[in-house]
C-alpha cells in the first residue's frame, strides 16, 4: 500500500499541487467487484482545500487516473455501519449516498480517522460520524496514546514536506560517498547512527563549555523577573485608580442613555401631535362654511366645496394604533360627524328646493314652444346644477341615503316635466302629420275626417300607451272598369275609406319624412344632454364599473366614542350592479313616456299611409345606428331599438298588405285587363323605396320585401291571366311582364336580377305565343291545307309524291290559293290589326311591337309555304297570289292608316 501511495502521490497529486494523506482500497457495495482507491488530499497552497478523490487503474496501460472528486465540506455523514464488529462496509453522504466496501476493516478505520483529523484541522464543520468507534476519534483517546496513534499521519499532516532540489542533491552526494547505501542499507544506517552519536557528543561538550554564559543568563533573568514584579505593582495601583474613574464614566454613560431615550420619546410624541394637528384639525372658516355657507352664490358654493373636501379628508385620515383611545381624537371625530350630518341636511334641502323651483320655471315656459315642433332646452338648468356636482360627489361618499333620496327627487320632478314637454311636442307633431294628409287638395275628399276628429283620433292613439291602434292601409277588392281602369280604381278605393299608396303625392310623403326626422332629431340631443348631465351631476361613470362602497353616517359607540375608520364595504351595496345600469335606470324613469309616444306617432303615420313605414324604417335605422356607435347600451340606443322593432313590424305589415291586395284582385268580365293595378303599385312602391333606401343602413330588409312582392306579383299575374275572359291570357301575361321587365331594367335593383330575366323570358314567350295563335286566322284554309301536307310527310309519304294524294293534289292547292288573293289577305290583316288593337292597352304601347312580330311571323310562314310548294309540287309553277313585297306594303299601310 505504501508503494501505491507514493506512486499516486507522484503521478496524480504532485502535478496538481496536492498532498495525499489517506488512502483506502474500495469497491462499490453490492455490485461487480471493480476496485478503486479513495484518497484524502489537501492542497499545498492556501487557502487549503480538502478533497476526497476517487482514483481508478486504467484497463489499458495499467496507469492510474483521477475519476471523480468531492469537496470534504460537502460531506455530511460518515456511516461505518458497525462500531463493535469488524465490517469493511461504510457510507459517505455527499449530495447523495455512496456505499463502499473496503479491502479490510483496518484500512477503512484508518481512512475514517484521517477524514476526522482533516475536518478538525482545516474545516471545523459539524460532520456526523455514525457507528464509528470512539477510539478512532481524537477526543476519545488519551493524550499519550493519541500522540502515538496520530504518529505517522499527524506527522505527515504537520511536518511532511517535499524535498527541495538542494536536499535531493545533498542526499545523492551522501549516497555517492557511501556507495553501499543501496546494496547494504543496514551498514549505511549504522554508519549514520555513529556519525549522529559523534555530533551529539560534540553538542554536549559545547553546552558544558558555555556554563558560565548560562549562569550569567540566569542572573539576568532573575533581575528581569524582579523588575517585572515592580512594574506589576505599579500597574495594580494604576488599575485601582482607573477603576473609580471607570465607575464614574459608567454612571455618566447610563445618564446619557436615559437622556437620549427621553429625547427620542419627546420627538415621537411631537410627531404624533403634529400628525393629529395637521390631519385632524378643521379651520374655523371651513366650519363656518359647512354650518352657514351660502349655497346660492358661486363664491359660497366654492367655499362649501373646499370645506366639504377638507372635512372628508379629516374623516378619512388613517389613524395610527392607539389614537382611538385619545379623548381629543374622539372629540374631533364627533365634531366631524356633526358637521357632516348638518351640511348633508342643508345641501339636501337646498337641492330639493332647486329641483322644485327649476321644474316650475320650466313648466311655465312650455307654452312658448307648443306652436313649433321643437323641445325646450334644459341647458340653463343643467349649467346651474353642475355647480353642485362636487358636492353631490361628497354626498355620495358620505351620505348614500340622502344621495339616493336626491336622485329619486330629481327623477320624479324631471319625469313630470319631460312628460308634459314630450306630450305637447308629440301633439304638435301629430297635428302637423294630420295637416299633411289634409293638404292633398281634395285627394282625400272621400275620407270624412275633419281636423277635430283627427285630433281626437291622435289623442286616442296617444292614450294607447304605445300600442299600435292603426293598421296598414289595405285596399279592398278591385274591379277593373275598362281601358281607363286605373283612375276609376283610385276613386273606388277612396270611396271605401282607405288611401292607396299611388294617391299620396311625393311632396306630402317628403313632408311627413321631414316631420318624423325632426321629431327624432329633437329627441336625440335631448336624451344625450340629459344622460350626460346625469353622469356628471350624480358622478356616475359612462363605462362599466362596479360602484365603490359608500360612507355611512357614523354612530356613536356604547362608550360615546366615534370609531375612526372607513365604512365597511359590505355595509351598503346598491341594488344596481354598475353605475352604467344606474344611469340607464334613471333615464328610463325620466323618459318613460318617449317610447309610448313614439309608438303612437308611428301608428298614426302608418294609418295615414302605410308607405310611411318605409320612411320611418330608414330614419329609425339611421338613428339607432348612430346611437349604437356612441353607446350600444345607452338609454337612447335601447329605446330607439325597441321602437325600430315596431317600425319593422309595420313595414312587414305593409308588405303583407300589398300581397293580400294582389291576392284579392278581381277583374271585370266586360272590359280588357291591361296593366294590372298591383303591377302599377309595385312599380310605385319600387320607385319610392329606391328613393328612400338609396343610402340606408337596412337595405337587406327592403331586398327581402322586394323578393316577396315580386314573387307575389308573378303568381297573381298568372292567376289573373288564367281567369281573364275578355283579354287573351297571352296578352295579359305579355303586357304585365313587359311592364315588370321595363320597371326592373329602369330601376336596376340588383337583388331582382333573376326576376328581371324571368320577366323578360315570360314576356318574350307569351308575345311569340300570341303572335302565332293570332296569325292562323287570316290564311286559315291555307294553314289547314299545308298542315295536312306536313302530316302526310310525317306519316312517311315522300314530299314529291304528296301531289298524287287526292286531297292534296295540285288542283286542290290552286283552289285554296285562289281563295286568298292579295286583296283578301290585306283585308284579313286589317281585321287582325283591329282585333290586336282591342286586346292591347294603350299604356304599354306594345301594338307596334306585336304588329312587327306578326309581320316577321307572317313572312316566316309565307317562306315556309313556298318551300313546301317547291318541294312537294316541283315544276307545277304554282305560286301564291301575293309576294313578300306585297305583304310588307300591306303591313305598312295598315299600320299607317290606324
Amino acid at each position: 500500500m505504501t508503494a501505491i501511495k507514493h506512486a499516486l502521490q507522484r503521478d496524480i497529486f504532485t502535478p496538481n499541487d496536492e498532498r495525499l494523506l489517506g488512502i483506502v482500497n474500495v469497491c462499490k457495495a453490492g455490485k461487480k467487484k471493480k476496485n478503486c482507491f479513495l484518497c484524502a488530499t489537501v492542497t499545498t497552497e492556501r487557502p487549503v482545500q480538502v478533497k476526497v478523490v476517487k482514483v481508478k487503474k486504467s484497463d489499458k496501460g495499467g496507469f492510474y487516473k483521477r475519476q471523480q472528486a468531492w469537496e470534504l465540506r460537502d460531506l455530511t455523514v460518515v456511516d461505518a455501519k458497525d462500531a463493535s464488529k469488524e465490517n469493511p462496509e461504510f457510507d459517505l453522504h455527499f449530495e447523495k449516498v455512496y456505499k463502499w466496501l473496503a479491502s479490510s476493516t483496518a484500512e477503512k478505520n484508518s481512512f475514517i480517522s484521517c477524514i476526522w483529523k482533516l475536518n478538525q484541522r482545516y474545516l471545523r464543520k459539524k460532520l456526523e460520524f455514525v457507528n464509528v468507534s470512539s477510539q478512532l476519534l481524537e477526543e476519545s483517546v488519551p493524550s499519550g496514546e493519541s500522540q502515538s496513534v496520530a504518529g505517522g499521519d499527524e506527522d505527515a499532516l504537520e511536518e511532511y514536506q517535499e524535498l527541495s532540489a538542494r536536499e535531493e542533491q545533498d542526499i545523492e552526494s551522501m549516497m555517492e560517498m557511501c556507495e553501499f547505501a543501496v546494496s547494504n542499507a543496514e551498514a549505511f544506517a549504522e554508519k549514520l547512527f555513529k556519525e549522529l552519536q559523534v555530533l551529539d557528543g560534540a553538542n554536549i561538550q559545547s553546552i558544558m563549555a558555555s556554563e558560565k554564559q548560562v549562569n550569567i543568563l540566569m542572573q539576568l533573568l532573575d533581575e528581569a523577573l524582579a523588575e517585572v514584579d515592580t512594574i506589576e505593582g505599579k500597574l495594580s495601583s494604576y488599575e485601582e485608580m482607573l477603576q473609580s474613574v471607570k465607575d464614574q464614566m459608567d454612571q455618566i454613560s447610563q445618564s446619557n442613555r436615559l437622556i437620549q431615550i427621553s429625547n427620542t420619546n419627546n420627538g415621537k410624541l411631537l410627531d404624533e401631535i403634529q400628525f393629529l394637528v395637521n390631519y385632524m384639525d378643521l379651520s374655523k372658516g371651513h366650519i363656518r362654511a359647512l354650518q352657514e355657507g351660502d349655497l346660492t352664490s358661486p363664491r359660497g358654493i366654492e367655499a362649501c366645496i373646499s370645506a366639504s373636501e377638507a372635512l372628508l379628508q379629516c374623516m378619512n385620515v388613517a389613524l395610527r394604533p392607539g389614537h382611538e383611545q385619545l379623548a381629543a381624537v374622539n372629540q374631533q371625530q364627533k365634531l366631524f360627524a356633526e358637521l357632516r350630518d348638518t351640511f348633508a341636511r342643508r345641501l339636501t334641502n337646498h337641492l330639493n328646493n332647486v329641483f322644485v323651483h327649476q321644474g316650475h320655471d320650466q313648466s311655465s315656459t312650455l307654452s312658448q314652444n307648443t306652436a313649433e315642433l321643437t323641445l325646450p332646452k334644459h341647458s340653463p338648468l343643467h349649467r346651474d346644477l353642475l355647480r353642485y356636482a362636487k358636492l353631490m360627489e361628497w354626498l355620495k361618499n358620505t351620505h348614500r341615503e340622502k344621495y339616493e333620496g336626491l336622485s329619486r327627487t330629481y327623477v320624479d320632478y324631471m319625469n313630470r316635466l319631460y312628460e308634459r314637454e314630450i306630450k305637447d311636442f308629440f301633439e304638435v307633431a301629430k297635428i302637423k302629420m294630420a295637416g299633411t294628409s289634409k293638404e292633398a287638395k281634395g285627394k282625400f275628399a272621400t275620407l270624412p275626417r275633419k281636423e277635430s276628429a283627427l285630433k281626437q283620433e291622435t289623442e286616442s292613439l296617444h292614450g294607447s300607451s304605445g300600442k299600435l291602434t292603426g293598421s296598414t292601409s289595405s285596399l279592398n277588392k278591385l274591379t277593373v272598369q275598362g281601358s281607363n281602369s286605373r283612375r276609376s280604381q283610385s276613386s273606388s278605393l277612396l270611396d271605401m275609406g282607405n288611401m292607396s299608396a299611388s294617391d299620396m303625392d311625393v311632396a306630402d310623403r317628403t313632408k311627413f319624412d321631414k316631420i318624423f326626422e325632426q321629431v327624432l332629431s329633437e329627441l336625440e340631443p335631448l336624451c344625450l344632454a340629459e344622460q350626460d348631465f346625469i353622469s356628471k351631476f350624480f358622478k356616475l361613470q359612462q363605462h362599466q364599473t362596479v360602484l365603490p362602497p359608500l360612507a355611512q353616517p357614523e354612530t356613536e359607540e356604547a362608550d360615546g366614542s366615534v370609531p375612526s375608520r372607513m365604512p365597511p364595504q359590505a355595509d351598503h351595496r346598491h341594488s344596481v350592479s354598475s353605475e352604467k345600469d344606474m344611469v340607464r335606470l334613471m333615464m328610463n324613469k325620466i323618459f318613460q313616456s318617449i317610447e309610448p309616444e313614439l309608438n303612437s306617432l308611428i301608428a298614426l303615420g302608418d294609418k295615414i299611409d302605410s308607405f310611411h313605414s318605409l320612411y320611418m324604417l330608414v330614419k329609425m335605422s339611421h338613428h339607432v345606428w348612430t346611437a349604437e356607435n356612441v353607446d350600444p347600451a345607452s338609454f337612447l340606443s335601447t329605446t330607439l331599438g325597441n321602437v325600430l322593432v315596431t317600425v319593422k313590424r309595420n313595414f312587414d305589415k305593409c308588405i303583407s298588405g300589398q300581397i293580400k291586395q294582389m291576392e284579392e284582385v278581381k277583374i271585370s268580365k266586360k272590359s280588357k285587363v291591361g296593366i294590372l293595378p298591383f303591377v302599377t303599385r309595385f312599380e310605385e312602391f319600387a320607385e319610392l323605396a329606391e328613393t328612400i333606401f338609396r343610402n340606408a343602413e337596412r337595405r337587406g330588409d327592403l331586398d327581402k320585401a322586394y323578393v316577396k312582392l315580386i314573387r307575389a306579383v308573378f303568381m297573381n299575374v298568372e292567376k289573373v291571366a288564367s281567369e281573364s275572359q275578355k283579354t287573351p291570357r297571352d296578352v295579359v301575361m305579355m303586357e304585365n311582364f313587359h311592364h315588370i321587365f321595363s320597371t326592373l331594367s329602369r330601376l336596376k335593383i340588383s337583388c331582382l336580377d333573376a326576376e328581371r330575366r324571368e320577366a323578360k323570358h315570360k314576356y318574350t314567350d307569351h308575345l311569340q305565343s300570341y303572335v302565332i295563335n293570332s296569325l292562323g286566322q287570316p290564311l286559315e284554309k291555307l294553314n289547314h291545307f299545308f298542315e295536312g301536307v306536313e302530316a302526310r310527310v310525317a306519316q312517311g309519304v315522300r314530299e314529291e309524291e304528296v301531289s298524287y294524294q287526292l286531297a292534296f293534289n295540285k288542283q286542290e292547292l290552286r283552289k285554296v290559293i285562289k281563295e286568298y288573293p292579295g286583296k283578301e289577305v290585306k283585308k284579313g290583316l286589317d281585321n287582325l290589326y283591329k282585333k290586336v288593337d282591342k286586346h292591347l292597352c294603350e299604356e304599354e304601347s306594345l301594338l307596334q311591337v306585336v304588329w312587327h312580330s306578326m309581320q316577321d311571323e307572317f313572312i316566316r310562314q309565307y317562306k315556309h309555304f313556298e318551300g313546301l310548294i317547291g318541294r312537294c309540287y316541283p315544276g307545277s309553277g304554282i305560286t301564291m297570289e301575293f309576294t313578300i313585297q306585297d305583304m310588307l306594303e300591306y303591313f305598312s299601310s295598315i299600320a299607317q292608316s290606324h
